[in-house]
């Protein structure tokens, strides 16, 4: 069993009651405050040690491959190498996107896992400003300009599951940090689509395909407008290519996408 959720799929108890505690600490003490945090420290999403604050200790944190340079300028891929600055990755020749550029924050590894099935399914709305502050960082080529974030939407059946959407949180936080506003509502997903996992590149795209539209009354926030589209993780790019295909479609002025976590296949290299 992962040793992040209990028997049932759940958050583990002590989890829960940190959750119902941040719900009403604010009516509480300092002292009533700083007695339930040493009666229910904080573990760390990914290796369940107590850790100060929120999200992942020291030891998990140094294990969290961050994307520098040198990447490919057009879909973010790292580099083993520099092969130099306008070099693209073979996957941007072979396949380019319909978004101009994307960004990661991270390499899509065990502890960058963790951190976003916490977000995604476990309530951990908690990480997202530390994600997002990291998402910023890394995207500050493509924030620099924008008009407008884009959160890639749920359909309305899952978001009312989830009751919320990861994507959506982490937004906020590079709203705040940009200052670059959100525009939740401006993108749709108008029909329910299979979970990605496990399918391949061809059924991934199949998959999304007609999924999403702009809303009606919303055209006029695309139409000429730089748009970075938020999501959390990119694997194929099946789900933010067909998002910007849309949003082409409504006029938009350019799109790019920024994700928290990337697949990276360290198999493949420049050309």
């Amino acid at each position: 069993m992962d040793a992040s959720t209990d028997s049932q799929g759940s958050p583990p108890r002590a989890d829960r009651l940190r959750g119902a505690w941040r719900a009403c600490s604010g009516a509480l003490s300092h002292a009533a405050r700083t007695a339930l945090d040493i009666a229910l420290p904080t573990l760390c999403v990914a290796c369940r040690e107590p850790v100060a604050g929120v999200g992942v200790c020291a030891a998990c944190w140094t294990q969290l491959s961050f994307i520098e340079h040198p990447y490919c300028p057009r879909l973010g891929i790292p580099f083993v190498y520099d092969p130099g600055s306008d070099m693209l990755s073979m996957e941007a020749i072979a396949d380019p996107p319909a978004y101009q550029r994307a960004r990661a924050a991270v390499r899509y590894d065990d502890v960058a896992k963790v951190l976003v099935h916490a977000l995604k399914y476990q309530d951990r709305t908690d990480l997202a400003p530390a994600m997002g502050r990291w998402m910023a960082r890394a995207g500050t080529e493509l924030l620099d300009g924008a008009d407008i974030l884009i959160p890639v939407p749920l359909h309305w059946r899952r978001g009312w599951s989830r009751r919320y959407n990861q994507s959506g949180a982490l937004a906020r936080v590079i709203a705040a940090q940009s200052g670059v506003p959100v525009r939740a509502d401006a993108l749709q997903r108008v029909r329910p689509t299979r979970q990605q996992v496990g399918l391949s590149r061809t059924d991934r795209a199949r998959n999304v395909q007609g999924a999403f539209k702009v809303a009606s009354a919303r055209t006029g926030q695309i139409h000429g407008r730089r748009i970075v589209l938020i999501d959390d993780v990119l694997t194929s790019g099946a789900t933010v290519d067909a998002c910007a295909r849309v949003l082409l479609r409504a006029k938009a002025a350019q799109v790019d996408v920024l994700v928290f976590a990337r697949v990276v296949d360290t198999m493949k290299a420049p050309i």
